[in-house]
């Protein structure tokens, strides 16, 4: 009984799904398929029950599943120490970051990293959606903002904090705004996500909050494309240090109100590196973790 086998198994039925075991792996879903069937023909009992909606563990798929699934971690952890003892990092890194932060943080570290690491494959799963990092397989994820109570494991990338941000054009042409209250006659870039479509807040040198509510003519479900558009004089922007620092150095955009903190959360905020709860962390996972706090400043 193979291993890769045993794994199959465990990745179906937790994704709940041939398909999306079959596209993680990049083969046909037949062969996930056959390789689930000659288990089942090995053992002599049914372990999935399929129908055509949906895919769910027998009674003794369920038992078999929870009896083996720490074994093959653990067989697994084994294979990773074991071709850790070379030295050099071998293999996968899957590595999961919102869109935004991959490609302007990210992204442009990979050619440098890959030099260093030739024989490592990076698989770089861009998205904005908080995926579960023991159903896709996930290494290492790069999370924004506050983080949730759970059994992964974290480290802080880096502190972030948010600027109210504009073009020179458009202070120009709408003037510069003195006081948080004055957003509120202005056109504000807004990003679809409680908070920072409504309300922003604002905390001064004696640490006094307010919140003012912001409206505007366009909403974006990116950060980036947010930059642009208010590099393009569109309006006001919230976005985070990470996102704009060049620009700001640069002239390109404003700091609106230097003199006050904003967020549209919390003001402590950071860039977050969480991986599985394993006793062991790969050697690929440690090195891109070395390499990212290397070149993404705290």
């Amino acid at each position: 009984m193979e291993l890769s086998v045993l794994q199959t198994f465990v990745d179906v039925v937790k994704q709940g799904s041939f398909a999306a075991v079959a596209r993680e792996r990049n083969v046909d879903p037949s062969s996930v398929s056959r390789a689930i069937a000659g288990l089942e023909e090995e053992l002599g009992v049914r372990l999935l029950q399929r129908t055509t909606r949906r895919l769910s563990p027998t009674e003794a798929g369920m038992i078999y599943f929870q009896r083996i699934a720490p074994l093959v971690e653990e067989m697994q952890q084994a294979i990773n120490v074991a071709a850790d003892m070379s030295g050099q990092p071998k293999g996968t890194l899957r590595v999961t970051a919102s869109v935004s932060f991959g490609l302007k943080c990210i992204v442009p570290l990979l050619p440098d990293f890959s030099s260093l690491y030739p024989d490592l494959i990076v698989d770089l799963v861009l998205t904005d959606a908080t995926i579960d990092l023991f159903v896709e397989r996930i290494d290492l994820a790069i999370r924004l903002g506050l983080l949730a109570d759970s059994t992964l494991i974290a480290q802080q990338l880096m502190q972030t904090r948010y600027f109210i941000c504009a073009s020179p054009q458009y202070l120009k042409r709408w003037g510069h705004p003195k006081l948080p209250s004055d957003i509120e006659n202005h056109n504000c870039l807004l990003f679809p996500l409680s908070g920072f479509r409504s309300k922003w807040r604002f905390r001064d040198a004696k640490q006094q909050e307010s919140e003012v509510l912001v409206q505007g003519h366009t909403m974006i479900s990116n950060a980036i494309a947010l930059q642009q558009c208010a590099i393009a004089g569109m309006g006001l922007a919230l976005l985070p240090n990470w996102l704009i620092g060049e620009d700001l150095h640069q002239g390109t955009l404003v700091n609106v109100l230097p003199s006050y903190d904003v967020t549209a959360t919390e003001f402590s905020t950071a860039a977050w590196l969480v991986y599985p709860s394993r006793a062991y962390v790969p050697l690929k996972v440690r090195v891109f973790i070395d390499f990212l706090k290397q070149f993404i400043s705290s």
